[in-house]
């Protein structure tokens, strides 16, 4: 086993071990709708084993950004339809990340009457509008009961689109501060109904999402990234008993349904929460060391041998080398990341990075 040799991603086989981490772009049009230079993109990158597309929100309330992609509307599913096809032509797999984007938005971005998290506490800080203005984040509207199976079966709607445009699976964006990991800390959640108050309590909205995407796609197409003590966007989850027991929670509660994967965001893959998290999912393991550093070759490659993980999620490596398994095969030289245009409406820091054959 190593790094470049394939595997299998729930009922699917990848030509390698490396995954393109999920990462926001922008570069959807006003309507959410991810064009040719999105499909351009992926397809270009389609040597990765296992493609995870950027953050996709599954309702108008839940959208994040300007700039986003949605797969809410038939227009945006033929997007992503264009985006399969290109990928698939080019011999790659892809999944989508549906992302809920919770109180991480405004009523600006979302055109609508509200944005929704778990409990009426606002992230401390401003976002940014498509006029380039940037706002105080509101407060949230906190979801009652009863709206909770309205949000889930979103999610669930969304997926089912994104398998019937052709995407091969979802991943279910449960880290970064967005929705579902807001329902899993106590700094975020402070819910006093059955889904709030307790590790089990926070983690039961999450476990009811991913059981219901199962239910309509199938498990062998669903997978879920977490990233637990990540501590951003103010989902805190700094005592480590209480962030061990929630996550525990969560995945004993996940491993029954037979996820194509795991995929964690943590500092430390190799560390004794992560690895005991792995241990209680059972299955595929995509460790990603995080946003505070690049992913190198020779840590992909240290992960895979020592058996850390079974697959890697790279990010900014892969923004600037559409080629960069066969770079790393070869140890051949990288192309740096443009920070300045990582987001952006055009071509310009997205497709236009060459490749050794260029």
């Amino acid at each position: 086993m190593t790094l470049f040799s394939p595997t299998t991603v729930g009922s699917t086989t990848v030509r390698n071990r490396v995954s393109l981490a999920p990462m926001t772009r922008l570069r959807a049009d006003e309507a959410g709708v991810p064009g040719d230079l999105v499909a351009q993109y992926y397809a270009q990158r389609a040597g990765i084993g296992l493609l995870v597309t950027e953050g996709v929100f599954p309702s108008a309330e839940s959208r994040a950004y300007p700039g986003q992609p949605g797969i809410v509307t038939e227009a945006q599913a033929a997007g992503w339809a264009r985006v399969a096809d290109a990928v698939h032509a080019a011999g790659g797999t892809v999944f989508m990340q549906v992302m809920h984007g919770g109180r991480v938005s405004h009523t600006g971005i979302t055109g609508t009457d509200r944005i929704v998290a778990p409990s009426a506490i606002a992230i401390e800080g401003q976002t940014r509008l498509a006029d380039g203005s940037k706002v105080d984040f509101p407060v949230p509207h906190a979801l009652e009961t009863e709206e909770l199976a309205t949000v889930r079966d979103e999610i669930v709607r969304a997926a089912r689109r994104a398998v019937d445009a052709g995407i091969d699976g979802v991943e279910l964006h449960s880290a970064n501060g967005y929705l579902l990991h807001e329902f899993l800390s106590p700094a975020s959640n402070r819910r006093e109904d059955g889904y709030g108050g307790s590790p089990e309590a926070r983690a039961r909205f999450v476990i009811e999402v991913a059981r219901a995407v199962v239910e309509e796609i199938g498990a062998e197409r669903v997978g879920i990234r977490i990233s637990p003590a990540h501590n951003i966007q103010d989902v805190w989850e700094r005592d480590a008993d209480e962030t061990r027991a929630t996550y525990l929670a969560l995945v004993e509660g996940l491993a029954p349904l037979g996820l194509a994967y795991l995929s964690i965001l943590h500092e430390d893959p190799s560390g004794a929460l992560p690895q005991e998290l792995r241990r209680a999912f059972g299955g595929i393991f995509i460790a990603n060391s995080g946003f505070g550093r690049v992913t190198t070759r020779d840590e992909a490659i240290r992960v895979i041998d020592e058996d850390i993980a079974d697959l890697v999620a790279v990010g900014r490596p892969a923004i600037a080398n559409p080629d960069l398994v066969e770079r790393w095969e070869r140890g051949a030289e990288e192309n740096p990341v443009d920070q300045a245009t990582v987001y952006g409406p055009d071509a310009r820091g997205y497709t236009d990075y060459p490749t050794l054959a260029a």
